[in-house]
Formats: C-alpha cells, sequence, structure tokens
C-alpha cells in the first residue's frame, strides 16, 4: 500500500517537476529573431564604447578567460588578459572603433550567437578615419551572462583616400 501510494505521488509530482524544469530553462533562454539581433547589436555597443573609452575592466568582461582572438596584423591571442593588454598598448587613447551599418546575427543552437560585420577606425586626434576591417565574433551565453569565445578580425587595411 505504501509503494502504491509513493508511485500515485511519483506520478503526480513528475509533471510539475518537468513543467518548472521547462519554465527555468526558458526564463534563461538564448533569445531568437530580433529579440536576437538587438541584444547582440547592444552588447557590441557597450563592448566598444568601453574600447573606444579605454574602459579595460569593462571591455575585459566581455570576453572569456580562455578567448581566441584571431587578428590578421596581430596574431593570435588566447586570454582575455592577452587581448586586454593589446588593446591597452595598441588602441587605448589613440583610436576609436565605428560600426558601419553592416552588423549580422546568426543564431548558434544551444550556445549563443555568431556575429558578423565590418568596421572603421578613426584617429582621436585628427578624427580621419584611417582604416577599416571585418569581424566575426562568437558570443557564448551562460549563466545569463554573454561573453565572446571566439574572435577573427580580419581583411584590415588603410582606407583609399580619392586620387
Amino acid at each position: 500500500m505504501r509503494n502504491a501510494s509513493l508511485a500515485r505521488l511519483a506520478c503526480l509530482l513528475a509533471p510539475l517537476f518537468v513543467l518548472s524544469t521547462a519554465c527555468a530553462q526558458s526564463a534563461d533562454a538564448i533569445p531568437t529573431g530580433d529579440a536576437l539581433n538587438h541584444t547582440i547589436a547592444a552588447l557590441d555597443t557597450k563592448v566598444f564604447d568601453a574600447y573606444n573609452t579605454c574602459d579595460l575592466k569593462t571591455f575585459g568582461g566581455y570576453f572569456s578567460e580562455d578567448v581566441e582572438f584571431y587578428h590578421d596584423t596581430g596574431g593570435l591571442m588566447t586570454s582575455r588578459d592577452a587581448v586586454v593588454d593589446a588593446t591597452r598598448r595598441n588602441i587605448c587613447h589613440k583610436v576609436r572603433r565605428e560600426l558601419v551599418g553592416s552588423l549580422e546575427v546568426y543564431p548558434i543552437k544551444d550556445y549563443g550567437a555568431m556575429e558578423v560585420g565590418s568596421h572603421r577606425f578613426c584617429e582621436l586626434d585628427t578624427g580621419k578615419c584611417v582604416g577599416v576591417g571585418k569581424f566575426l565574433n562568437i558570443w557564448r551565453y551562460k549563466d545569463g551572462q554573454w561573453q565572446m569565445t571566439r574572435v577573427i578580425s580580419y581583411d584590415h587595411h588603410a582606407i583609399e583616400t580619392g586620387k
């Protein structure tokens, strides 16, 4: 009799457990469609606001500790600290990055998103935009936080001026 009661109780509680687990997962689920596009665009803005103002603590927080950052002219960096240090040495107070209205976002199932686009770089002292490049960022959504785990920054070249 006791086993039958336990079995009935388990049958009654099992759907509640499944439902509560599903609700918990969906509350922290990766956004889709336009919501994903808006999320990644907002993250891009925040990352590069920190980059442009040399707020390295905030900037570094957008990268996983073991990020792999591939740069066509700078080579491979394999840690957050290396990315932050390179930014400190090469970017801070020298250039600002501008997105060139080219942002594309693609979902990565059960992981996050891929962000692809083009950007230009402008000298802070003259305001003149001097270079362009392309990028592909892999964003992971984990424990309610978005971080870049892979970055490919490529096709960097000077902006051609009128001939």
